[in-house]
């Protein structure tokens, strides 16, 4: 017997929020976009120990132009996040402009200043899975302008402190972006179907518990 439409539809989104909030749906296809609490999110991640054998910064290709509008990957992230907008020169040179670094809840005029982080920094990801990547899809990661999570403008100061850090060592020193922080840090680790090796888990696992278990959103790149 065939539903009457309207409890066919109710169905359908039943249906959909089950495979959205299921935690194995954050390793579906590439180019899904899943949805589901953080804390799960957390909880489907793999779980394994990380190995950095043959790691060398220079196999993420980053900083490119891949839209060929003469802004560099790491420009276009100053752009975007600019408080103030700043104006731009031959071959995007930017001049003005305002800056709000989130680590340490502090304010900057200069873009020089700044430096564009890799959330999940780039020999994290190698050891969590991207050694098994092709160079592409490393070069993909290191330029990833399509999550706004992914890369951030943030001071000097802060990002040099970070260095490749997980959150086990190290935290924003701004206490109240931390919650963010660990959260994106899933959100980016999803997307990439990326692991965390044990003492990670633990350490955003303990700084979940004191946030909201807000939905993540994420549209998977692999």
């Amino acid at each position: 017997m065939r539903l009457p439409h309207a409890v066919g539809a109710a169905a359908a989104v039943v249906s959909t929020l089950a495979v959205l909030l299921t935690p194995g749906a954050a390793h579906a296809a590439p180019g899904h976009t899943i949805a589901l609490p953080v804390r799960e999110a957390l909880t489907a991640l793999a779980v394994q120990a990380e190995d950095r054998t043959g790691y060398e910064r220079t196999k993420f290709r980053h900083w490119i132009d891949a839209d060929r509008d003469g802004c560099s990957t790491r420009l276009e992230v100053l752009i975007e996040e600019a408080i103030t907008a700043p104006e731009h020169g031959a071959n995007c040179a930017l001049t003005g402009g305002s800056w709000y670094s989130p680590y340490d809840d502090a304010y900057f005029a200069q873009a020089r200043a700044l430096d564009i982080d890799h959330l999940v920094p780039l020999a994290e990801a190698w050891d969590s899975g991207a050694s098994a990547w092709t160079s592409v899809e490393r070069q993909a990661y290191a330029n990833d302008l399509d999550d706004a999570r992914a890369l951030i403008a943030v001071s000097a100061a802060s990002n040099r402190s970070k260095a490749d850090q997980d959150p086990t060592t190290w935290q924003p020193p701004a206490t109240g972006y931390r919650c963010s922080y660990a959260t994106d840090w899933v959100a980016i680790k999803t997307r990439w179907s990326l692991a965390v090796d044990p003492a990670e888990q633990t350490a955003i696992s303990d700084i979940l518990e004191t946030c909201p278990n807000a939905p993540i959103k994420v549209t998977l790149a692999r």
